[in-house]
């Protein structure tokens, strides 16, 4: 019987009626000013029975673009676009985290006017292409930021942060994972620096913590979070030791007053990385602090087990949040579950987006 997944929980001041996370999706379906569509407010409304939703990744400035039709966060219109979509979200009972993006060299200079995407080295993606308007192009090699850079981008962040709360959100996630900057800064294979950004294991998780603590001079005491995958090799992201990186990394951030720490279990097959962990949230839970949310390969059955077993407190779906607006109410009948027509995941109207019907009443 599923009982744990609706149990309260309280994240900071916020109260979240059940442990039903949605995780944070790309929809690219902004317009090119990177202003949230007309839809997204009854995208978001649709999905408010979640305990706690996340929001799609949003870029924190013009600099954070990696891929087309991504909303920000960098401007006033932005601003008030987002606060109609946390309004229809708190008319509904719901509580929302805007999560912060920078892609990094995830990135491609055909989406950004020209300009080639910046990581910590010069160091690009191999043997993936990326999505642009003209379609799947190869990586190139990113432009690496300069010191004085890095420290701009951690302002970006701060000011993202502020302008999140301008727009209503309950709190705000740094998308720490998946190969996007931060992660980048966090991985040796990648992290070439050789100032105080790089190098060690202390030096590559200087820029996260103390991007963590300008979210945090923000928005206070668990009102921030951050999403991190320690063993998804995609997007190139190989460290050589990751136990060691990550333990470090959540040792460090549980001197901080954290919302959560969002963790990715492994999805792709690790048989090229048997010296990594295999158990994410056995390995990595017992240095966290706050609470955790699990994300990746969940079902109701597994989700609830998850929680009763102690190692998380709530849990993230994704795919299953696309085609299934009312997913906790059919989690908890035991109703079936539609599946995400994949072709309209990304881009286009209403289609695919907020024409999937709730269950019959």
């Amino acid at each position: 019987m599923i009982k744990k997944l609706f149990e309260h929980i309280d994240i900071g001041q916020s109260h979240c009626r059940n442990r039903i996370v949605m995780a944070p999706m790309t929809r690219s379906r902004a317009d090119s000013h990177g202003i949230p569509g007309e839809l997204a407010p009854l995208y978001y409304r649709q999905r408010a029975s979640a305990g706690l939703i996340i929001s799609e990744g949003i870029n924190i400035s013009l600099d954070a673009v990696g891929s087309p039709l991504t909303p920000g966060l960098f401007n006033n219109a932005q601003v008030d676009a987002w606060k109609r979509v946390t309004t229809a979200v708190h008319d509904e009972g719901g509580v929302i985290f805007a999560q912060l993006w920078h892609t990094g060299r995830v990135g491609h200079s055909q989406v950004r006017d020209g300009c080639l995407p910046v990581a910590p080295s010069a160091v690009p993606i191999l043997g993936q292409q990326h999505f642009t308007s003209k379609g799947m192009l190869d990586y190139e090699v990113p432009r690496a930021l300069k010191l004085d850079e890095v420290r701009a981008t951690i302002l970006d962040y701060r000011r993202a942060a502020e302008r999140a709360q301008q727009a209503g959100f309950d709190g705000v996630e740094l998308h720490g994972a998946f190969g996007y900057l931060p992660n980048q800064f966090l991985v040796d294979g990648v992290n070439h620096r050789d100032d105080e950004y790089g190098g060690s294991i202390e030096n590559r998780c200087r820029f996260v913590l103390e991007t963590m603590q300008a979210l945090i001079d923000v928005w206070g005491n668990t009102r921030v979070g951050i999403k991190l995958s320690p063993v998804i090799p995609f997007n190139g992201m190989i460290d050589s030791d990751p136990k060691a990186l990550y333990a470090h990394l959540l040792q460090e951030m549980s001197k901080l007053p954290l919302a959560y720490v969002h963790l990715m279990n492994a999805l792709f097959p690790l048989d090229d990385f048997p010296h990594w962990p295999q158990d994410v949230l056995g390995t990595f839970r017992p240095y966290i602090d706050s609470l955790v949310i699990a994300n990746g390969g969940y079902d109701a059955q597994k989700a609830e087990a998850e929680l009763v077993s102690g190692r998380a407190d709530m849990i993230s779906f994704g795919n299953l949040f696309i085609a299934n607006p009312d997913l906790p109410a059919r989690i908890k009948l035991g109703a079936p579950l539609m599946e995400a027509d994949r072709a309209t995941m990304y881009g286009g109207s209403a289609h695919g987006y907020t024409d999937y019907p709730p269950m019959s009443v």
